[in-house]
């Protein structure tokens, strides 16, 4: 990943406000994108989609059908934000943590509405997760998206437009639920591409390790991290809902969001089971690693100890010592066969390494056993 890529990924969860700062200050991020509004306002037998430039238009929307849903991609001006929670009676504190999208998965009660905020999955392996914040009242659903350019919630609006599914006949908690859970749905995807990733890694580990299976290993596990932090609090947040009693949530959608809360658990689940396949991967790939270099040490070490006592009959017949002066001075110098004599007891020294040391076992392979089928 380049680092300017890295930047600005470390940039998306810095806090705006400073400390000390009054509650309810809205300060955007610069670089998030201007809210594009979009409308689907729906009953049993119609609905309405469209593009909204002037908020004041869903007073109408509000007045003529029983759910509208607003939602809002892109939290960059905080004018328009501002106006929209003003027209709703949004509380400012709740319009804060719309607007600084660091916020975990959690679910606050206010007078008259719900206010939740969940993290949608990244759009691709290693990418980061996006924070989508759901104002579900009493007639309408609002939602406010961290960026635009498309997100996970195109299956609830086929559902809107066909009316194949009981959203259309059901209240803005049922909109509120399948919003939710198709987002928790959008997770699945990601956790079985990690799980086959780490199952075609074993094949680069075993039986010699490539070089780039580290860095592979550690992408699969960012990605788990990262499921891991936006569904371990959704999981919380929605024993919230199932928790407390409310006229805005009613019996037949908690039987629905139980189910979604179950979902939420099978991914965390799923993303243990993936977390510890990547780590025992880790440590294969270590061993595996730390095994290959003992094989090369045992193999630099044999040879080393065959040629020690080689260099020793070398060093001794190297010495210049005259035969001449006394019959003690190394007489081999002067017969004939002295030099085929001592290539042959070198010879002779290093078969007997060799059998002495496969006698012992050190010389038989210890590579790992062959993967089975």
């Amino acid at each position: 990943m380049p680092r300017s890529s890295r930047k600005r990924r470390r940039a998306e969860f810095r806090r705006r406000t400073l400390p000390g700062a009054p509650p309810g200050v809205l300060i955007p991020d610069p670089d998030a994108p201007r809210p594009a509004i979009q409308l689907m306002a729906f009953g049993p037998d119609a609905y309405e989609e469209r593009p909204l430039d002037d908020v004041q238009t869903v007073r109408a929307a509000l007045a003529r059908w029983p759910v509208t849903w607003v939602n809002v991609d892109g939290v960059g001006d905080t004018t328009t934000v501002a106006e929209i929670g003003r027209m709703f009676g949004f509380h400012r504190l709740a319009m804060e943590d719309a607007v600084h999208v660091h916020q975990r998965a959690k679910v606050d009660q206010y007078p008259g509405y719900y206010f939740i905020v969940a993290r949608m999955p990244p759009r691709e392996m290693g990418g980061d997760t996006e924070q989508i914040s759901i104002f579900l009242g009493d007639k309408y659903v609002v939602t406010f998206q961290e960026r635009s350019g498309g997100d996970c919630l195109d299956p609830v609006r086929l559902r809107i437009r066909t009316g194949i599914s009981p959203v259309r006949r059901a209240g803005p908690d049922y909109l509120a639920y399948a919003i939710l859970d198709t987002i928790v749905d959008h997770f699945f995807p990601l956790i079985e591409e990690s799980s086959d990733r780490l199952e075609a890694l074993e094949s680069d580990v075993f039986p010699t390790p490539r070089r780039d299976v580290m860095a592979r290993i550690h992408s699969i596990k960012r990605t788990l991290l990262t499921i891991r932090r936006a569904v371990w609090p959704l999981r919380d947040a929605m024993n919230t809902l199932l928790r407390e009693q409310s006229p805005l949530i009613t019996n037949e959608t908690r039987v629905y969001l139980r189910d979604c809360h179950d979902h939420t658990i099978q991914i965390i689940d799923l993303v243990e089971t993936c977390r510890d396949m990547a780590s025992g991967l880790h440590d294969v790939y270590l061993s595996t690693l730390g095994h290959r270099t003992n094989e090369i040490m045992r193999v630099l070490t044999v040879f080393s100890a065959m040629f020690i006592p080689l260099t020793f009959i070398v060093g001794l017949y190297g010495m210049n010592f005259d035969p001449a002066t006394s019959p003690w001075n190394m007489p081999e110098l002067r017969w004939y066969w002295g030099y085929p004599l001592a290539m042959l007891l070198m010879a002779a020294v290093a078969a007997t390494l060799l059998v002495y040391f496969r006698r012992k076992g050190w010389l038989t392979s210890q590579a790992a056993p062959p993967e089975e089928k």
